[in-house]
């Protein structure tokens, strides 16, 4: 989620709250899976929120987003040239859809925040190729979040990465801290300047959730529902997203129920 809400300060989480941020985050990620079976052609998005809506209730939980802001739904589902924000509703899935479910849990009064990205029937090699480079670019912003490296290494690496393919990064959003708000310090720039901003330390909690378009980098929200952001040219975008924890050694990926990422 990229909602702005942040603090005052970072906040370093303490044993208990890393281990409460960790169940909610398990949550929201096995949330994911449980939706993937019902991503398939005339399934309504709003559909897939009402899956994704009871699985978190039945585990006692609830969805952050929902009243957020005014925000109207319990998941964001953006599909094709939505970059975010997408509310579900009467759309039905067609085939060659691509699309991002994003979730976010409060367990026990704290959150968990994770998205990615699921495809319909036969994609285009080119709506393929954009999935899988915004997938590398999250892994090399996790890289970046190890003891003494900085903030802007994050945007660094995921703008140099992306543009080699030709693509555009969204910068009028971002990742942010999270846990024990839905959003905290520090802001998680996705285009940003190496070396630049907060040093890590363990403790930390915080998104990563690059915003990748196949054309230009600026998005348009739509005046109807205020909410919806796409891509300005209409063209395709895609995103992934996790919670990270940076420990002694290499980040922690909290979200991560799929076993992708090493643990420390």
């Amino acid at each position: 989620m990229v909602f702005r809400d942040k603090g005052s300060k970072i906040i370093i989480k303490t044993d208990e709250q890393i281990e409460g941020i960790r169940k909610s985050s398990i949550l929201a990620g096995n949330t994911l899976n449980i939706v993937a079976p019902y991503i398939k052609p005339g399934v309504t998005t709003d559909f897939l929120n009402k899956i994704c809506t009871e699985y978190i209730r039945d585990n006692h939980a609830k969805p952050a987003t929902l009243g957020y802001h005014g925000y109207p739904k319990e998941t964001c589902i953006s599909v094709n040239d939505v970059i975010c924000h997408g509310i579900p509703g009467a759309y039905e899935l067609r085939d060659g859809d691509i699309l991002n479910v994003d979730v976010t849990t409060i367990l026990n009064g704290y959150f968990g925040d994770t998205s990615k990205m699921y495809t319909v029937g036969n994609i285009t090699e080119h709506a393929q190729k954009l999935i899988d480079v915004t997938k590398e670019c999250l892994r090399l912003g996790i890289q970046q979040c190890y003891p003494g490296s900085r903030v802007g290494n994050i945007g660094y690496e995921i703008n140099k990465y992306a543009t080699s393919f030709g693509y555009s990064v969204v910068y009028e959003f971002c990742g942010h801290g999270v846990g024990i708000r839905f959003h905290e310090e520090p802001e998680i720039s996705h285009v940003d300047e190496k070396g630049k901003g907060a040093e890590f330390k363990p403790g930390m909690t915080f998104t990563i959730e690059p915003m990748i378009n196949a054309g230009k980098a600026r998005c348009k929200i739509d005046r109807k529902d205020g909410w919806t952001a796409r891509t300005i040219d209409g063209k395709l975008s895609a995103q992934f997203e996790h919670t990270i924890l940076v420990t002694d050694t290499i980040p922690d990926v909290l979200s991560d129920v799929d076993g992708e990422y090493p643990k420390p």
